[in-house]
């Protein structure tokens, strides 16, 4: 069931904010174009938090779209596939489903987005 984990008004633009719900840590991430992400918030390299690193856009002929990088190790993680896109992480993190209801921000860590 998604649970309500904060107003879309409380995640700043090219930033991430660290929610947890039902025990499982979430980056909600507002992209330079205010479309909100959810990723998991573990850096799959070392038990680092994402949302503490760096949210950018990559160029749009780039096709890959906007990612969150560990400020650790530099690991750059694509906001929309959950795949890491440079070393040292290889594994990707899981990229969830939102619902955005009058202004808030609804995530359930049981709902996981498909990617191919």
């Amino acid at each position: 069931m998604a649970e309500k984990v904060c107003a879309v008004d409380d995640v700043p633009v090219n930033q991430a904010v660290r929610v947890v719900v039902g025990g499982v840590p979430i980056a909600v991430v507002k992209d330079s174009a205010g479309d909100i992400h959810a990723i998991g918030d573990t850096c799959t390299h070392g038990d680092i938090s994402l949302a503490e690193g760096f949210v950018e856009d990559a160029p749009s002929a780039s096709g890959v779209g906007p990612t969150l990088e560990c400020w650790a190790h530099g690991s750059k993680f694509s906001l929309e596939t959950g795949k890491p896109l440079t070393l040292p992480a290889y594994e990707p993190v899981p990229v969830f489903e939102i619902q955005v209801i009058d202004g808030d921000i609804y995530i359930d860590p049981t709902v996981t987005k498909e990617i191919d």
